[in-house]
């Protein structure tokens, strides 16, 4: 049998049809119809105005912190529970991350633990300059409380939706909170350009700004002229052409995602010992990744033999984001809370979700987990 990636590219005709449009154009480099095209469109399913294609999330939230003018000195609440890029884009621009702690119900930042933190720095006049939210494993977080707090407080909120494209909060879509928000079409994401990003905002001065400083920061001169520094940020005609194919079949993905998740949820629920990622009751996740969490006490094994048991039998799987406070990267950072997401970890796992797996793919994976119970 063939391995089971976590989360593979789906891609098929339609994305070979839209390459070989771009190649045949000769429009290679990053710029491009299909570069224009891409960015309209993520910005329109985002439900914001604007936005500025990028060589990755990353990038997108490098570019974003820094047109918000983050800089040394300055505080950034970001959530311990999440992949590292998302802190290690504050200390691009020199800023300090704050560290927050998930909400049970959620496993996103907890609303509570930010607004009670900055009551409690605004009386020490010590507040921080933003707070970055991160829409987890394709789950949007708990934004009214947080979109309510950081106005009291005039803290900048820059949304990290690099997981969770095509999800929604109430009514409103991933991407469209904040000041800025960044999605990413990495490898594993449920579109993918194989590596890229896009920046969306209402702002058209910041979207401008974004492709100004992504593109070296080039000034409108024959020559090459330069008058402050910039990256080399920019998504490729060929890669957004590629993005285009992937958005148009969005919604299919999302179903597929769905419908995995709950042949999951049907094969292992009833298990003593496993549960699952909760489901937010405030809006729609895009299902991008299947996440459980395994009590050894109650299932007879832990998260650890339970992924080695999938391995063994050519099945990927991953623990959970390790979070950013258990990282050493981050040991000295100051952390709000921090027990929810590393018991998260302890015990979590993610699962194959890739939107091509076919049932009988997710019953090996629900067989072998069901089996390292007794093994």
């Amino acid at each position: 049998m063939s391995r089971i990636y976590l989360s593979p590219p789906d891609v098929g005709e339609k994305e070979r049809s839209f390459l070989l449009d771009a190649f045949e154009s000769n429009w290679i480099a990053p710029l491009g119809p299909h570069v224009d095209a891409f960015e309209h469109e993520v910005a329109r399913r985002a439900g914001v105005s604007y936005a500025a294609a990028t060589s990755s999330g990353t990038a997108a939230l490098h570019l974003a912190l820094a047109l918000l003018g983050i800089g040394p000195g300055d505080e950034v609440l970001v959530p311990s529970f999440t992949f590292v890029a998302t802190a290690n884009a504050v200390t691009y621009v020199g800023g300090t991350p704050v560290l927050v702690d998930s909400s049970e119900s959620t496993w996103t930042v907890d609303p509570d633990l930010v607004r009670n933190e900055l009551k409690d720095r605004s009386r020490k006049g010590r507040l921080p300059k933003a707070l970055i939210t991160v829409d987890l494993y394709g789950q949007c977080a708990d934004y009214d409380l947080l979109v309510e707090s950081c106005a009291e407080y005039g803290l900048f909120i820059v949304e990290d939706a690099a997981e969770a494209i095509g999800a929604t909060y109430h009514s409103s879509p991933a991407g469209s909170f904040g000041e800025a928000a960044v999605f990413s079409f990495n490898g594993n994401k449920i579109i993918t350009t194989g590596g890229g990003g896009m920046l969306v905002s209402n702002s058209a001065d910041l979207v401008d700004r974004a492709r100004h400083l992504s593109t070296q920061a080039r000034e409108p001169f024959v020559h090459y002229e330069h008058v402050e520094a910039g990256f080399n940020y920019r998504l490729s005609n060929l890669l957004a052409a590629l993005g285009r194919a992937q958005l148009l079949g969005l919604d299919q993905k999302i179903r597929r995602r769905r419908a995995i998740n709950e042949l999951y949820r049907q094969g292992l629920g009833e298990l003593p010992g496993i549960s699952f990622m909760p489901h937010a009751g405030y809006g729609n996740p895009n299902y991008w990744l299947t996440c459980i969490l395994i009590d050894p006490l109650e299932f007879g094994s832990d998260r650890e033999h339970v992924r080695l048991a999938l391995e063994r039998v050519d099945i990927e799987s991953r623990p959970t984001w390790k979070p950013l406070h258990l990282q050493p990267l981050f040991a000295q950072a100051e952390v709000i809370g921090g027990r929810v997401c590393a018991e998260i970890f302890a015990r979590g796992l993610c699962l194959p979700s890739g939107s091509a797996m076919s049932d009988d793919d997710v019953e090996r994976v629900v067989e072998i987990v069901s089996r390292s119970a007794r093994t």
